[in-house]
């Protein structure tokens, strides 16, 4: 790595670790850094899911105080949490470097609209507050079936599982943001550390990338843990969406441009 790669990818993983904690989609940032640093579009992916995780740990202990009134939750989701960032990751393992590489600009394309709809998401969970309430425990089923279709697109890529979990827990009547993030932030990290045991496994990090990204990713989730509450999410969300639509656009374009 040159020196000026090193503070790209330091960088990105800072803005992507504050990004994560505060509401998800970080892992857009990291990726298209790592493939401009010369990475494989897989090997970038399995580094990314690595480098985030690791750092996960710090957001966690920056939401501590909400882990109590989730832990009920925590206890329902974590299965298929782990099951399903399994599949994801062993299905990433077995999809091809071409294929993986077509797939890439749908992929980022489908997380930048995930971003894009985040607040209508919300408004559509908080208008169904009293259908929530009759239907609990339907809704709770069905909470959990949507957590392990989650956890195995986060084991596979990653991007924007933060915004789908964020939306189911507006379904089943979630209401406090920071105990959602403190819940999305440590399924999150679950999603994450199985599928990044799994890359490591089998050979996919990246190790010299992965270190330089970590001391950003720790650095970025403790501040966007902390402090959140001073943090406009607004312009958060409008700076990611311009990121993801800019990167879809131009990995389209060169796709195309090469004849796919």
């Amino acid at each position: 790595m040159s020196g000026l790669e090193v503070v790209y990818l330091m960088t990105a993983a800072a803005f992507a670790g504050t990004i994560n904690a505060v509401a998800g989609g970080g892992t857009m940032l990291t990726f298209p850094v790592l493939l401009a640093c010369h990475t494989s579009p897989i090997v970038a992916n399995a580094t990314s899911t690595f480098a985030l995780v690791v750092g996960t740990s710090a957001s966690i202990y920056g939401f501590r105080q909400q882990m109590a009134a989730v832990k009920p939750w925590f206890l329902k989701f974590m299965p298929v949490s782990l099951l399903g960032g399994l599949i994801g990751s062993i299905l990433l393992t077995h999809t091809s470097e071409s294929t993986f590489s077509r797939m890439v600009p749908f992929l980022i394309g489908f997380a930048t609209l995930l971003f894009l709809g985040q607040p209508f998401f919300r408004r559509f969970a908080d208008s169904q507050s009293h259908r929530r309430k009759s239907q609990g425990q339907h809704a709770a089923k069905f909470a959990v079936l949507f957590q392990f279709l989650v956890s195995i697109y986060g084991g596979y890529f990653g991007a924007g599982i933060g915004i789908l979990m964020l939306a189911s827990l507006g379904f089943l009547g979630f209401t406090d943001i920071h105990e959602m993030n403190a819940l999305k932030n440590i399924l999150g990290s679950i999603i994450n550390l199985v599928a990044g045991a799994y890359f490591v496994a089998v050979g996919l990090v990246d190790w010299p990338k992965a270190g330089v990204m970590i001391i950003g990713a720790l650095a970025g989730y403790y501040v966007g843990s902390h402090y959140s509450q001073r943090m406009s999410q607004s312009f958060i969300r409008r700076t990611i969406v311009a990121v993801g639509v800019l990167i879809s656009c131009r990995l389209f374009w060169l796709q195309f441009y090469h004849g796919g």
